[in-house]
C-alpha cells in the first residue's frame, strides 16, 4: 500500500523579476488574484489533498509569507471590536497551527532542483513529499494535488501534474517522454523526462506542470548538484533518475491552469477566478463587454 503523503513543499525564494517594479519589495506569491494571494490558493489546495505539514523555502525580503499565515493581533483587535465575525473566521482558516509550517532559507537561486533539496532534512526516509509551485495557479471543482493523491493511492511510486501543450511551447516546460496511458487518458506512464526541450526535438507536447508528488530517492539525486537546462540544479533531472526505480505516471488533471508567473497568465487568471464567483462574476461580466 502506498504511504499517505501528508508533506509538501512549497518553493517561494524566487525573485519575481517579472513582475517588477511590483515585486522589488512585495514577494511575487504575494501577489493577489482578486482577493487571495498565490501562495494561498496552493496551500488551500494542499490542503484539500490532505497535507499536514506545509515546508515553505524561501529567500531575502520573504517574510510577508510568514506574517500572512501568522496571527496579526491588532487587525484581530479590531475585526473583533467592530464586529467584524466573517473577516475574522477567515482570518483563522488561514492560520497554520503550531508545528504545522517550517520556513527555511534557500540561500542563492540555484534552480527548482536546489530549492526541493533544501527541505531534505525535514522530509523522513521513507515518506513520499508533494510539491506545489504557487505561480501555477490551478481553476477546479476538486484540488488538483487531491485528483493525483487519490491517482498515486492507485499507482504509487511518483506521479506528476501533466497537459497537454501546443507543440512550439515545449520549450518552456518538462517535457513527458509517454508509455501507456489509462481507458480514459488521463493517467501516462512516465517513461522519460527531457527538461525545456526545442520542439523538433520534444518526446511529445505533455508538459510537467507545478504539482508533484515524489519518492524521498529524489532527495539523493538532487544531492548530486548537477546542473541542468539553464546552469541549475533541475528537478525534471532528477526526477528522469528515478525513472524505473518507482512506478512514475503522469496525471491529466481536471481544471484549467494558468501560467502566473507570466504577466498575461496572471490577468487572464484574475478574470478566470473573478468569474467563477457568484458575488464577481455578473459585474464582471458586464464591464467586460464595454472592453470588446
Amino acid at each position: 500500500m502506498a504511504k499517505p503523503v501528508r508533506k509538501a513543499i512549497f518553493p517561494v525564494g524566487g525573485l519575481g523579476t517579472r513582475f517588477l517594479p511590483a515585486t522589488k519589495a512585495l514577494p511575487k506569491e504575494m501577489l493577489p488574484v482578486v482577493d487571495r494571494p498565490l501562495i494561498q490558493y496552493a496551500v488551500d489546495e494542499a490542503r484539500a489533498a490532505g497535507i499536514e505539514e506545509f515546508i515553505f523555502v524561501t529567500g531575502r525580503g520573504k517574510g510577508a509569507i510568514e506574517d500572512h499565515f501568522d496571527h496579526s493581533y491588532e487587525l484581530e483587535d479590531t475585526l473583533r471590536t467592530r464586529g467584524k465575525e466573517k473577516e475574522l473566521k477567515l482570518l483563522d482558516e488561514m492560520l497554520m497551527r503550531p508545528g504545522q509550517v517550517a520556513y527555511l532559507r534557500q540561500q542563492e537561486p540555484m534552480g527548482l532542483g536546489h530549492a526541493v533539496w533544501c527541505a531534505r532534512t525535514l522530509v523522513d526516509d521513507d515518506e513520499p513529499v508533494a510539491v506545489l509551485l504557487a505561480d501555477d495557479l490551478i481553476l477546479a471543482d476538486e484540488s488538483c494535488l487531491a485528483q493525483m493523491v487519490e491517482a498515486y493511492h492507485e499507482t504509487g511510486g511518483n506521479m506528476l501534474a501533466v497537459m497537454d501543450v501546443p507543440k512550439e511551447q515545449t520549450k518552456s516546460y518538462g517535457v513527458v517522454s509517454p508509455g501507456a496511458t489509462s481507458a480514459d487518458g488521463k493517467l501516462v506512464e512516465v517513461k522519460g523526462l527531457v527538461e525545456k526541450p526545442a520542439p523538433e526535438k520534444a518526446p511529445s507536447t505533455l508538459a510537467v506542470i507545478g504539482r508533484y508528488i515524489l519518492q524521498p530517492d529524489v532527495f539523493k539525486h538532487l544531492a548530486k548538484g548537477q546542473k541542468g537546462a539553464g546552469g541549475e540544479i533541475q528537478l525534471t533531472d532528477a526526477m528522469a533518475d528515478m525513472i524505473g526505480d518507482h512506478p512514475f505516471h503522469g496525471l491529466r488533471f481536471d481544471g484549467k491552469r494558468f501560467d502566473c508567473g507570466s504577466k498575461i497568465g496572471f490577468l487572464e487568471a484574475n478574470i478566470a477566478f473573478a468569474l467563477a464567483r457568484g458575488d464577481l462574476g455578473d459585474e464582471l461580466r458586464a464591464i467586460l463587454k464595454d472592453y470588446q
